[in-house]
């Protein structure tokens, strides 16, 4: 794994500016749907609702600020 790693980031350094940017552009959404997905399965398996009922019970008891 190490060894593909490093042969990425060699790869990386060696794309002129354009293919810099489209690299970018590329792992910026891949980031992105990895993080939505991530956080579907977290919803999903309930690991967050402990969070979102502390949220509500915060704004029912005005602890909470509009933004």
């Amino acid at each position: 794994m190490d060894r593909t790693v490093k042969e990425i980031e060699q790869a990386v350094t060696k794309l002129n500016k354009e293919q810099l940017a489209e690299f970018r552009a590329w792992y910026e959404k891949f980031d992105s749907d990895a993080w939505d997905r991530q956080i579907e399965e977290d919803v999903a398996a309930g690991k967050l609702d402990a969070l979102a009922e502390a949220a509500i019970a915060d704004h029912k008891a005005g602890r909470t600020k509009k933004l």
